[in-house]
């Protein structure tokens, strides 16, 4: 079994590398505490483990596993502080998989990675991992060249006041103009963006060209806010804040200019990271909205806590209010809680005048959808700014 910590990098960047080694020396006394005396235990490097089980059939391994990511889920205690780290787990067994040291390691490491990509805790080898991780790398290679190439390209959304009518805001949404694949929409490539590690660099690349759009707004007289989306991996890395304080000096935006819009289930996967990270651009003056609301399974009163200025309803629910009274409850009931918060509230997934109009008469704030406007590039979008009803 070749084992793998989630989020141990974050402790060592958080906690400092004393944490770091503490919290290493605790996960080999619980691994050592977990396997049989026949069983070795040994640290590969950095967050690595190997387990060498002798003597069990391939069908136990899976539970052996399960007991070792439960043991490893239990927080851990580091000066003081409670610290929550999981595991990803790779197998690999003799000799189907391998006949050697170097071939068994190599086939755990794909499952492991596999494990991590999956979020299902534990893999077992098989031959369908080596074809999975060739297309994964053929596919990370192509989207960084993209990146790299400007072979991206943003298509932005209009928000509307729906007091004024008027346009207040556009949210940035990329997509990909692929040399053999064509026009691609993000569905498509960013899960697979975060699966491969290349989210933030495409996170960077979206916020660099929407705040070179925001300024170029701002250079035509036209003085609205851009919204960017930010993943639970970019949303947990503490170094995000800085790289936003860095482009915003370079594009010469004030921060209040630029929209970081958050899903539930992102901040809910670190609450405590989230949470720190969501603090420093809000000091910043960076606004900030919780996107697809009531979608998630987040406390109210932990949301509360949350320094965000808006709150954005899921239009799974703003399609189904007029058919559905249960969903016409939920977002009456958002727009109340929102208010009471002292929060503005956002609908998405506005697409005839009668939601328009009902949303308008609960008191939201503000609309987003085909109503209105289609997701377009920027060109169009400038014209629409100037000849749209609702410019």
């Amino acid at each position: 079994m070749l084992l793998d910590l989630n989020r141990f990098k974050e402790v060592n960047d958080t906690l400092g590398h004393n944490m770091g080694d503490q919290l290493l020396q605790q996960v080999s006394c619980r691994l050592n505490d977990t396997v049989r005396e026949s069983d070795t235990v040994a640290r590969l490097g950095g967050d690595k483990f190997v387990i060498l089980m002798e003597r069990i059939v391939l069908e136990h391994a899976p539970e052996k596993a399960e007991k070792i990511i439960k043991l490893l889920d239990r927080p851990f205690m580091l000066a003081g502080q409670l610290v929550d780290v999981s595991a990803s787990i790779g197998i690999a067994y003799f000799p189907v998989h391998g006949n050697d040291s170097v071939s068994l390691l190599q086939k755990a490491d794909l499952a492991m990675y596999a494990a991590k990509r999956n979020h299902s805790g534990f893999e077992i080898y098989s031959g369908a991992l080596i074809q999975g991780s060739r297309a994964d790398l053929a596919f990370r290679s192509e989207l960084l060249q993209a990146i790299e190439c400007d072979e991206l390209v943003l298509y932005f959304q209009p928000k509307i006041d729906l007091h004024t009518g008027k346009v207040t805001s556009v949210e940035a949404l990329v997509r990909w103009q692929h040399p053999q694949r064509g026009f691609l929409p993000p569905d498509l490539f960013i899960p697979q963006a975060e699966q491969t590690g290349l989210i933030n660099q495409l996170t960077f690349w979206v916020l660099k060209k929407a705040l070179e759009q925001c300024a170029e707004f701002n250079n035509t007289g036209i003085e609205i806010t851009v919204a960017i989306n930010l993943s639970a991996g970019s949303l947990n890395d503490i170094r995000m804040p800085g790289e936003i304080a860095r482009m915003l000096a370079n594009s010469r935006i004030k921060p209040s200019m630029l929209v970081i819009e958050i899903t539930e289930s992102a901040v809910m996967s670190d609450p405590v990271g989230a949470l720190n990270v969501l603090k420093i651009l809000d000091k910043m003056g960076v606004a900030l909205t919780i996107d697809d609301f009531g979608t998630g399974y987040s406390s109210l009163a932990y949301l509360s806590r949350l320094p965000v200025d808006e709150i954005k309803i899921d239009k799974s629910f703003v399609l189904e209010m007029v058919q559905d009274q249960q969903a016409a409850v939920i977002v009456r009931s958002t727009i109340d809680l929102g208010h009471n918060l002292a929060k503005k509230v956002v609908a998405e997934g506005v697409e005839t005048l009668e939601l328009w109009n009902l949303l308008s008469e609960w008191g939201c704030d503000t609309a987003q959808g085909y109503y209105m406007s289609k997701p377009m590039p920027a060109d169009k979008l400038m014209k629409w700014l100037r000849e749209s009803r609702w410019a």
